[in-house]
């Protein structure tokens, strides 16, 4: 029953080593993107999962006088921070993928490195 408490941390680890994967095995530039969008999105999650408190409620403070245990709402922020930089960065590499392949007529990274040496 230990693995149902941790499922998400499971989950964060087999999408970060699918991403390494792809990034690693891969040869496309585009499947490289959407391989290094796959480990950002491991890492958002594990970020989301460590910031998470058992019953922890909302920093908000009640005149009922009782005491609560709060969450914190700050790796939250990073994370929506963090999906805006990733987004940003995925459209950036898109376009400098596609004036790649307007300059060497492939995405394949073998065959780019070949373009380059040839004379």
């Amino acid at each position: 029953m230990a693995f149902l408490g941790t499922y998400n941390y499971w989950i964060f680890i087999t999408l970060m080593m699918i991403g390494l994967y792809i990034v690693i095995v891969r040869g496309n530039l585009v499947k490289k993107i959407i391989g290094l969008n796959i480990f950002q999105s491991s890492v958002f999650l594990f970020f989301i999962s460590v910031g998470k408190v058992s019953d922890g409620t909302a920093p908000i403070i009640l005149h009922d006088g009782g005491e609560a245990i709060y969450s914190n709402p700050l790796p939250h922020v990073l994370i929506l921070t963090a999906i805006v930089v990733a987004v940003s960065t995925s459209a950036l590499a898109l376009a400098l993928i596609v004036r790649i392949h307007e300059s060497y007529g492939t995405l394949q990274e073998e065959l780019i490195h070949e373009a380059e040496r040839a004379p």
